[in-house]
C-alpha cells in the first residue's frame, strides 16, 4: 500500500514559497496575489504505525510544518505538482528513506517525493506556461500528476543482451555519416571509417556497447581529440605570435622531441624542458592518472615530515549549461576524486565561473537556454551544496561576466590537496590483480556525459540531453574522503582511478592494459539497466582500485567501517584487451593498441589573426568613472555569491575570502594550512588565479601570457616567494570546425602561455580543456585561466585590506613591452616586494587586474572603512598587470607614491572625491538582485546577563576525559573536533554510523550504546546529516539518538554520571529537536518547543560573526564571563532560532542563553551583518537547565594558530579546555 503525507512550511516560516514568488513577480514581471509550495511523500513497504509516527518526525517538524494527508486550494487557484525524472537522484526521497530505516531498524522503505505549488492571482494560459517553464527544467524534472499510484515499484523491462549491430563493417562512408547521426555519436566520420576497418580486422560487427564506449573513449572530453589534431602548417599575420612559434619549435628541438605538433604538445611542452633542464625536482610523476602532484615538505609540530601536494581544476560547462544544479555539484565532485584517488585529502576549493550578464530580463533569453540568472544562482546552489556537505573549504569564488559565455557556462572548480607521502604506493597492476568499485550505485543518469560535453550544441540537439546529467550525493563522496585517509586502506591501494567521464568502462578500462570486466557484478541504483549502460553510466561517487588478492578482504573490511559497499568487478589480464561480460556473453572484447589510437589522426591548418588593442576605455569625472568601476559586473562585489560556500571547514583558513573589521575587502589568493590529521602545522598552500576575457577576446596570445603574470602576482601579493611555484591551465574555447581563423584562437592562446612557462621558468603541470563552447553562432570568448600553486609559511602571509590611517602607499610596476611586463623586470619586482614583506615594510598588497589601481585601492578600503587620497590619478583605471600598490609600514623611497590611507571615510584625489559608502553602495548593490547579501532584519533586541563564579564539576576524575563523536552520512566536523579536543587534553573517539543494512543499524546502535557507558562526553558535530533532508536538518541524528538504547544511555550519562554533551551546527539542530536543548532530556517534540529553522535570507551564510557570552552557567564556558565577544566561524543554512517569547525569557532568567550574536559595540542585534539567521533575541547557543548540555551554532571548533589572518578578533573562548576541567 502506498501512503501519502504533504507537508507545508507555518506562515512566516516559507521562505522557499515567498522566494519564489519573488522571482515570478521581480524576474518574469507576473503579479501574484498568494504562492504556497508543499512536499508530498508517497511511501511504500512501511506499516501504518510507522507512517504516522515518520509523518511528524522525518517527514515533518512540529514547530515548522502543517501536516497533512490532503490539501486544499481555493477555486480559481493554479495548482500543479513537479517530481524529479525517473532514474535522477533525489537527495529528500532518498534521505527520508534511510532516515525511517534507522528508526524501525527494518528494510528500507520505497519513497517518492513531489512538490506541489499552489498560485493565487489573475492567470492568463501564457502566465502559467511560463512559470512552469521557469520552475521544471525538462533534463532533471517533470510536472506530475495528482493522482496516487496504486505502488512505486517500477515495473523494469529488463533486458537480456545488447544489440550487434549487424552490418556495420559492410556500410559504405555515406551510410557511416547516417549511422553517426542516429546514434548521436561525438566521433567524426574519420573515427567511424577507423572502427570499421578495425572490426573488419576482428572480422565480425560490433556491439551497440563497443561503440557507445569507443565513442566515449575518444570523446573531446576524455582523450582530448582536438588538442591532438596533427597541425600540419601555420600562417601568421604578425611577428610576435610568429616568434612565439619559433621558440616552441626551437624547444622541440632542444629535447629532440619528434612526436607530431599538435596544441596539447604546445600545451605540455614547457614542462618536458623545464623538467628535462632539472627545474622540476620536486615534481611527482608516475603511470597513474590523478592530479598534479608534488613533493613538499610539511613542518608537523616542529618535525619536518615528506608530504605530497596534489591539485586539480575541473570543468562542467555542458552539464551546467543545461542542468546548473547537478552539473556543479558534481563539477566538483569531479574535480575532488582525481587528487582523492591519488589516495590525498582534499581540503579547500576555489571555483572560477563564466556567464552572461544575469540582470537581463528573462524575455532576452536564448530560445533553448535557461536564463542566465537562473544558471548562475541554481549553479551556486549546487557546487556550495555539494562542497560544504564533503566538508570541503572554499576560499575564493569569483565570477567572469562576458556575453560569449551565454553559448556555454563556464564552471571551473579547482581544488588542492595533501597527504604524507608514506601513505602512498603506487604500483604497475599484476595479472590476477582484483578491481573493487567502491561508493555509490549505477544509475541511468550520466549516460553519455562524456560526449555530450564533446558536442557544440544547437537548439535540437539540447532536446536530448537530459541523460547526460548526473547528481551527485555528497555524503557518499565524504565516506571516501575518510577512508582514503586511512593510511592502511590507501596502503593496501596499488593504483585507482575515478568515476567521471565513461564510467565503468574508462574509470576501470584504464586501470591496467588487459582487463576481464563483470557488469553483473556492478551495484545498481535500481533493475532495467542494459549493459551498455552499465558499461558507460557516470553515476558519481565511485572509485575503481586495484588491491593484490591477498588483500582484498581487508581492504572491503575497511571500506564497510567508513559504511560504503565495495565490490569486486574485475580482474587483470596479461593479454592487453578489455573485455566485459553481461549475461554470460562478451559484449566488449576490444584490443588496448585499438582503444589506445584515439581514433583516427586529424589534420588542420591554421591561420591566426594579429592581436587587436586591448587597453580598456573609460570616460567620465573621477567620480563618475569610480562609481562606474564600482558598478561594473566583473569588479563590484560578488559577496553575495561566496558567502554560501564553507569557507572554514577544516580548521585551516589562513584568509577569510573577505578581509578586514567589515569583511569587505576581497583576498587575491586562497591560503590554507596542509590539513594534518590530528596534529598542528605551520605549513601553508596557496592557491590563485587570473584570466581577463576582455583581453582574450582582442588577443588570446596576451590574455594567457598576462593569465599566468595575473595568476603568479598574486601568490607574491599574498606574501608567498616566487619559487616552487606550479600552474594548472582551464582551456576554454569554441568549436574550431575546420576554420583555420577558429583554430588560430586556441592557438595563439596556448602560445602566450608557453611564452610565459618559458620566460618565468614556471610549469603548467596539468590542465583541462574543452573545445566545445559553442551555440548556434554565439562562441565563448577564448579562454585560458591560469591557477597557480604554491606553499609557504604562515607567518609570510599578507592581505590586501588596508590596515590604517597615514600611511604612505606605493605603486611598483615592471617595465613592459608587447603591452606585457618584462621578464627580468617582473622577476626583479617579485624579488623585491617578497625583501620587503620579510623584513615587515609591508602592511598590506594588492596587485592589479581588471580595474587597475582605482579598483585595487577601493577594495583594500572597503575592508576597514579607511579612506585613501591619491596624489594623481593618471592611468589608475588603466590595466597595468604585473604591478603591486603596497600599503608601507613606513616611509620608504621605494616605486611610486601613489597617496596615504586617510581617516576620511573617501577617496579622493585633488579636488574630487567620492564617499566609500557611496562607492559600497553601488559595489554591493550591484548583483543583489541576483545574490542576495544585505536584506532588512530588524528587531530591538536586549543583553542577556547571567553571572556565576563556581560551577560544579564531576563526582569522578578524568586525566583525559573521553569523548565519543558519531559520525553519520553527511557529518564533516568531526576531524577539527576530535584536534581541538585533543589539544585541549581530552581523549576522543570517532565513530562511523553504518546504515548499510537494517544490520549494520542495529549493531551501530548496540555499539555505540556500549560506548556511551564508557565515556565522559558525547560530542555532535557539524555537518548535514543525511543532505539536511528531507526538508529540514539533523533528522538523521535524532532518529539514532531516539534508538530505546541510546537513549537510555544518554539519560545515564546525563542524570547519573555528571556527563556532558556538545553540539555545534548541525549538532546543535539534533540536541535542539531531541530536546536535550533546553530541557536536559529526550522528548518528543511538539509544536511548542523551540527549534532551528532556515536562514530569513534563505541560503547558507558563511562568514566571521561576533558573539557575546550571556550567561557562564555552563561548564563549557567556565573561563568566560558574560559581556565577552569571541568571533566564531559561522556555516549554515538552518540557523534561526525560533521560540515561544514566554519561553525566551525562562531561558534568559535560567541563564539558559549561553551566547548572542552582536555589533562592533558589543549589542545583540537582528542586522544581517552580524546575526546571519534572524534568530530570535540573537539567540546563537542555549544550554540544558544545569548547563551540561550545550548546543551553538558558531563552529568554535575551527580554531588554531595562524588562523583568520584578515579578519580580526579574539576566537578562542576555550570552550574545550573548559570541559576537560570540569572532570580534574
Amino acid at each position: 500500500m502506498v501512503f501519502r503525507v504533504y507537508a507545508e512550511k507555518k506562515e512566516g516560516l516559507a521562505n522557499e514559497a515567498a522566494a519564489l514568488k519573488s522571482d515570478i513577480v521581480s524576474f518574469l514581471n507576473i503579479p501574484l496575489d498568494g504562492l504556497r509550495v508543499l512536499n508530498r511523500y508517497d511511501v511504500e513497504n512501511i506499516d501504518k504505525d510507522l507512517f504516522e509516527y515518520a509523518k511528524k518526525t522525518v517527514f515533518s517538524e512540529p514547530q515548522l510544518d502543517v501536516v497533512s494527508d490532503d490539501f486544499r486550494a481555493d477555486e480559481g487557484d493554479f495548482v500543479f505538482a513537479t517530481e524529479y525524472l525517473p532514474g535522477q537522484f533525489d537527495q529528500r526521497a532518498d534521505s527520508a528513506a534511510q532516515c525511517i530505516q534507522i528508526i524501525s531498524q527494518g528494510e528500507k522503505p520505497i519513497v517518492r517525493t513531489a512538490k506541489i505549488y499552489i498560485l493565487k492571482g489573475n492567470l492568463s494560459e501564457d502566465d502559467k506556461e511560463r512559470i512552469k517553464k521557469y520552475v521544471i527544467n525538462p533534463v532533471e524534472s517533470r510536472e506530475a500528476a495528482q493522482e496516487k499510484p496504486e505502488t512505486l515499484k517500477m515495473n523494469y523491462t529488463v533486458p537480456e543482451s545488447v544489440e550487434v549491430l549487424d552490418g556495420f563493417t559492410a556500410l559504405s562512408d555515406e551510410e557511416l555519416n547516417e549511422f553517426i547521426k542516429k546514434y548521436g555519436l561525438a566521433m567524426d566520420l574519420d573515427d567511424i571509417k577507423f572502427c570499421r576497418t578495425y572490426f573488419l580486422s576482428e572480422k565480425r560487427d560490433p556491439t551497440i556497447t563497443e561503440i557507445r564506449m569507443i565513442d566515449t573513449y575518444w570523446s573531446d572530453h576524455c582523450r582530448h581529440t582536438t588538442f591532438l589534431t596533427t597541425i600540419d602548417s601555420v600562417r601568421f599575420e604578425d611577428p610576435l605570435l610568429e616568434k612565439a612559434y619559433g621558440d616552441y619549435l626551437a624547444a622541440r628541438k632542444e629535447i629532440g622531441r619528434t612526436k607530431p605538433i599538435n596544441l596539447m604538445d604546445i600545451a605540455t611542452l614547457s614542462t618536458k624542458v623545464l623538467s628535462k633542464n632539472g627545474k622540476l625536482k620536486n615534481l611527482d610523476e608516475s603511470e597513474e592518472i590523478n592530479a598534479c602532484t608534488v613533493k613538499i615538505k610539511v613542518n608537523v609540530e616542529g618535525e619536518e615530515q615528506d608530504w605530497l601536494l596534489l591539485f586539480k581544476n575541473e570543468t562542467h560547462n555542458h552539464p551546467t549549461e543545461i542542468e546548473p544544479f547537478g552539473g556543479a555539484a558534481t563539477c566538483i565532485g569531479g574535480a575532488i576524486r582525481d587528487p582523492l584517488s591519488g589516495r590525498s585529502y582534499v581540503y579547500a576549493a576555489m571555483r572560477v565561473t563564466g556567464a552572461g550578464d544575469p540582470l537581463k530580463p528573462v524575455s532576452e533569453t536564448l530560445k533553448g537556454k535557461l536564463p542566465q540568472r537562473k544558471i548562475v544562482t541554481t549553479a551556486a546552489n549546487g557546487y556550495s551544496s555539494y562542497g560544504n556537505q564533503i566538508g570541503l573549504a572554499t576560499g575564493q569564488v569569483d565570477e567572469l561576466y562576458h556575453e560569449g559565455y551565454v553559448a556555454k557556462r563556464m564552471e571551473i572548480g579547482a581544488v588542492i590537496a595533501a597527504a604524507p607521502a608514506e601513505n602512498v604506493r603506487r604500483e604497475r597492476p599484476d595479472a590476477g590483480d582484483v578491481v573493487i568499485l567502491l561508493g555509490g550505485r549505477t544509475g541511468r543518469d550520466g549516460c553519455g556525459g562524456a560526449t555530450g560535453s564533446s558536442k557544440s550544441h544547437t537548439l535540437s540537439s539540447l532536446e536530448q540531453c537530459g541523460s547526460e546529467v548526473q547528481k551527485g550525493n555528497a555524503p557518499e563522496e565524504r565516506k571516501l574522503q575518510r577512508l582514503f585517509r586511512n593510511k592502511e586502506a590507501s596502503l593496501l591501494i596499488k593504483r585507482c582511478n575515478d568515476f567521471g567521464a565513461g564510467g565503468v568502462s574508462v574509470a576501470v578500462g584504464e586501470l591496467a592494459d588487459g582487463l576481464v570486466i563483470d557488469l553483473n557484478k556492478v551495484p545498481k541504483k535500481y533493475e532495467g539497466l542494459d549493459g551498455t549502460e552499465l558499461a558507460i553510466s557516470e553515476s558519481q561517487e565511485r572509485m575503481a582500485v586495484v588491491v593484490a588478492p591477498k588483500d582484498v578482504a581487508r581492504f572491503k573490511e575497511l571500506a564497510y567501517a567508513e559504511n560504503l559497499e565495495a565490490t569486486e568487478i574485475a580482474y587483470v589480464t596479461e593479454e592487453p584487451r578489455l573485455v566485459m561480460h553481461w549475461n554470460g556473453k562478451a559484449i566488449v572484447d576490444l584490443s588496448r593498441e585499438f582503444l589506445n589510437s584515439n581514433g583516427a589522426e586529424k589534420h588542420i591548418t591554421i591561420a591566426p589573426e594579429a592581436p587587436k588593442n586591448f587597453d580598456r576605455q573609460v570616460s567620465g569625472s573621477f567620480e563618475e568613472k569610480y562609481k562606474s568601476l564600482a558598478g561594473d559586473l566583473n569588479v563590484c562585489s560578488k559577496r553575495g555569491l561566496s558567502e554560501r560556500f564553507d569557507s572554514t571547514i577544516g580548521a585551516n583558513t589562513v584568509l577569510m575570502p573577505f578581509g578586514g573589521k567589515n569583511q569587505q575587502t576581497p583576498i587575491q589568493a586562497m591560503v590554507h594550512k596542509i590539513a594534518v590529521e590530528g596534529a598542528h602545522t605551520d605549513t601553508c598552500s596557496l592557491m590563485s588565479w587570473g584570466f581577463n576575457p576582455y583581453i582574450a577576446e582582442k588577443s588570446p596570445y596576451h590574455g594567457a601570457y598576462l593569465a599566468v603574470v595575473e595568476s603568479v602576482s598574486k601568490l607574491i601579493a599574498t606574501g608567498a616567494e616566487f619559487k616552487d611555484v606550479y600552474l594548472t591551465f582551464q582551456e576554454y574555447f569554441e568549436k574550431p570546425m575546420k576554420d583555420e581563423k577558429r583554430w588560430g584562437k586556441p592557438l595563439a592562446a596556448l602560445l602566450g602561455a608557453f611564452e610565459a612557462q618559458k620566460d618565468y621558468e614556471i610549469a603548467s603541470i596539468g590542465g583541462k580543456d574543452s573545445m566545445s563552447g559553442t551555440f548556434e553562432h554565439i562562441d565563448v570568448p577564448p579562454t585560458l585561466v591560469s591557477f597557480a600553486v604554491t606553499t609557504d609559511n604562515v607567518k609570510n602571509i599578507i592581505s590586501p585590506e588596508f590596515k590604517g590611517a597615514g600611511h604612505k602607499v606605493v605603486w611598483l610596476k615592471p617595465e613592459y613591452e608587447n603591452n606585457l611586463p618584462v621578464k627580468d623586470s617582473e622577476i626583479a619586482l617579485y624579488s623585491e616586494i617578497t625583501r620587503l614583506m620579510r623584513e615587515n615594510k609591508v602592511l598590506s598588497c594588492s596587485t592589479l587586474t581588471y580595474g587597475g589601481a582605482a579598483e585595487a585601492v577601493m577594495k583594500m578600503a572597503f575592508g576597514n572603512n579607511i579612506g585613501f587620497a591619491f596624489e594623481t590619478d593618471e592611468n589608475i583605471f588603466d590595466y597595468a598587470y604585473g604591478s603591486f600598490i603596497l600599503e608601507l609600514a613606513e616611509d620608504l623611497q621605494v616605486g611610486k607614491t601613489l597617496g596615504y590611507t586617510t581617516e576620511k571615510k573617501e577617496i579622493s584625489c585633488k579636488d574630487a572625491a567620492v564617499s566609500l559608502s557611496d562607492l559600497l553602495s553601488v559595489y554591493e548593490n550591484k548583483l543583489e538582485p541576483v545574490y542576495r547579501c544585505n536584506i532588512e532584519q530588524k528587531a530591538e533586541i536586549p543583553a542577556v546577563n547571567y553571572s556565576v563564579n563556581t560551577w560544579a564539576h564531576a563526582k569522578e576524575t578524568y586525566a583525559k576525559p573521553r569523548v565519543l563523536i558519531p559520525v553519520f552520512p553527511g557529518t564533516n566536523c568531526e576531524y577539527d573536533t576530535a584536534k581541538a579536543l585533543k589539544t585541549a587534553g581530552a581523549a576522543p573517539e570517532i565513530i562511523v554510523i553504518n546504515n548499510l543494512s537494517a544490520k549494520g543499524i542495529a549493531d551501530s546502535a548496540d555499539y555505540f550504546a556500549k560506548k556511551i557507558k564508557e565515556s565522559q562526553i558525547i560530542f555532535i558535530p557539524g555537518g548535514f546529516s543525511g543532505g539536511d533532508e528531507p526538508d529540514g536538518s539533523g533528522k538523521f541524528i535524532t532518529a539514532f539518538f531516539r534508538n530505546e538504547k541510546i537513549k537510555a544511555e544518554v539519560n545515564d550519562l546525563l542524570k547519573n554520571r555528571d556527563g556532558l554533551m556538545c553540539g555545534i551546527c548541525n549538532g546543535f539542530q539534533a540536541l535542539i529537536k531531541l530536546g536535550l536543548v533546553p530541557f536536559g532530556e529526550i522528548i518528543d517534540a511538539d509544536e511548542n518547543c523551540p527549534t532551528l529553522t532556515y536562514n530569513t535570507i534563505g541560503r547558507h551564510q558563511s562568514r566571521l560573526v561576533r558573539t557575546r557570552v550571556a550567561s557562564n552557567k555552563s561548564p563549557w564556558l567556565s573561563e568566560t564571563a558574560p559581556g565577552d565577544v569571541f568571533t566564531v566561524p559561522i556555516s549554515h543554512g538552518e540557523g534561526r532560532f525560533i521560540a515561544s517569547d514566554d519561553l525566551i525569557c525562562r531561558l534568559a532568567e535560567n541563564g539558559q542563553i549561553a551566547t548572542q550574536y552582536v555589533d562592533w559595540e558589543g549589542n545583540p542585534t537582528a542586522d544581517i551583518h552580524f546575526n546571519p539567521n534572524n534568530s530570535m533575541l540573537a539567540v546563537e547557543g542555549i544550554t540544558s537547565p544545569d548547563g551540561r548540555v550545550l548546543g551553538k551554532m558558531g563552529h568554535s571548533e575551527r580554531i588554531g594558530g595562524g588562523l583568520y589572518k584578515n579578519v580580526p578578533g579574539e576566537y578562542d573562548m576555550g570552550l574545550f579546555r573548559s570541559a576537560v576541567k570540569y572532570f580534574k
